[in-house]
C-alpha cells in the first residue's frame, strides 16, 4: 500500500467520523429542542392558573381607603 492509499484511507476514516458526529449532534439538538418545547408547553398551561390565583388574591384583599 502506497502513501497515497494511506492518505485516502485516513481521509475516508475522518469523513466517516465527521458524518457520525454530525448525526449525533443533530440527534442531541433535536432532543434538546423537544425538551424545551415540552417545558414551554407546561409553563404555558400553568400560566392561566397562576394568573387566576393572582386575580383572586387581589379580589380577596380588603380595600383600603387612604383618605386622611
Amino acid at each position: 500500500m502506497g502513501i497515497k492509499d494511506q492518505f485516502q484511507d485516513k481521509a475516508q476514516d475522518l469523513a466517516n467520523k465527521a458524518k457520525d458526529s454530525m448525526g449525533g449532534a443533530k440527534d442531541e439538538a433535536s432532543e434538546r429542542a423537544s425538551q424545551a418545547r415540552d417545558e414551554a408547553s407546561e409553563r404555558s398551561s400553568q400560566a392561566p392558573d397562576q394568573a387566576q390565583e393572582a386575580m383572586q388574591e387581589q379580589q380577596n384583599k380588603p380595600d383600603r381607603d387612604y383618605d386622611a
